[in-house]
């Protein structure tokens, strides 16, 4: 990972995932909603958490050809 724009953006999402799935923030999830059944809390939690690696992915990969 010599690319510093690189480390930049996954610092930048780590820091963005840190706050997403701290407690203020999650408190907005806590509601008496389902969706597709599942309780908003949980689906908020594996939703957010399933873009957060998705993104990680995309800019791990993105540009490994120029390494």
């Amino acid at each position: 990972m010599s690319n510093p724009l690189r480390s930049q953006r996954l610092f930048a999402l780590f820091a963005a995932g840190w706050l997403l799935l701290n407690f203020p923030l999650l408190t907005l999830w806590d509601r008496d909603l389902t969706v597709w059944g599942m309780p908003l809390m949980p689906a908020a939690l594996f939703g957010g958490w399933a873009l957060l690696i998705g993104a990680a992915a995309w800019i791990s990969e993105t540009g490994a050809s120029e390494d």
